[in-house]
């Protein structure tokens, strides 16, 4: 029996970076910074519901602690004249307080357009459920958005998995819909992987994106020059 990696997880360090970026001078310290992590990109996720957030990434220094939101709708966010940003880094705070969490001095947001949305595997999942949830019939959902995310010319591969009952049926069932070649075993292969879930009143769907968008490789090896033949 095979054992199922995050595609994500997968390629830490040779093509993908942490969504955290900090460091832990001891033990307790980093306890509690990756704690706070969690709980706030936690908050943030469920906040933000229905904004097509792609990822939250957390930088920490000493006195600063950054969040960067790459969402594919700023305005949302940002709201008019930045009274939205105000009060998301209000409320963050105070649950920031209630969670006993260290606030640091200087909370700073950063809101970052996703320039591709049809190329983001968490993007395109919101936009599944959001299909689902509108109670659209999921193989109409499945084969509109899988005909706009192939074509965009930076995608290679696609496949959308929903499961749950589908349909309102009794029994629970998964279906998939695939184009393109999605090679997980390639560690160069620059896969997005994305969960998310659509809520319905008689149950929750799951959805699962994977997204091929080509070979990464390291820019010295593409840029060296071939040996000339003798």
């Amino acid at each position: 029996m095979t054992h199922v990696v995050h595609p994500f997880s997968h390629r830490l360090g040779i093509i993908r970076d942490w969504k955290s970026r900090w460091f832990g001078k001891d033990r307790n310290l980093f306890v509690d910074q990756l704690r706070a992590d969690v709980l706030v990109r936690a908050w943030l996720t469920k906040k933000l519901r229905g904004m097509f957030v792609s990822v939250i990434e957390i930088e920490r220094s000493e006195k600063q602690y950054r969040i960067m939101i790459h969402t594919s709708r700023p305005g949302m966010i940002i709201g008019r004249g930045g009274d939205g940003i105000e009060k998301l880094r209000a409320g963050l705070k105070k649950e920031m307080h209630r969670l006993k969490i260290i606030v640091p001095q200087d909370v700073k947001l950063d809101i970052v357009e996703v320039a591709n949305p049809e190329a983001d595997a968490a993007i395109v999942a919101a936009m599944v459920s959001e299909g689902i949830e509108k109670r659209l019939p999921f193989r109409r959902v499945l084969k509109t958005t899988i005909e706009k995310v192939m074509a965009n010319r930076d995608v290679l591969g696609a496949r959308i998995q929903v499961s749950g009952r589908l349909g309102g049926a009794e029994m629970a069932r998964r279906e998939q819909i695939k184009r393109g070649g999605i090679p997980l075993q390639t560690l160069r292969a620059d896969i997005d992987f994305a969960r998310e879930k659509a809520h319905m009143t008689y149950g929750v769907i799951g959805i699962k994106v994977w997204i091929y968008r080509g070979m990464k490789f390291d820019q010295k090896t593409t840029n060296r020059t071939p040996k000339r033949e003798k």
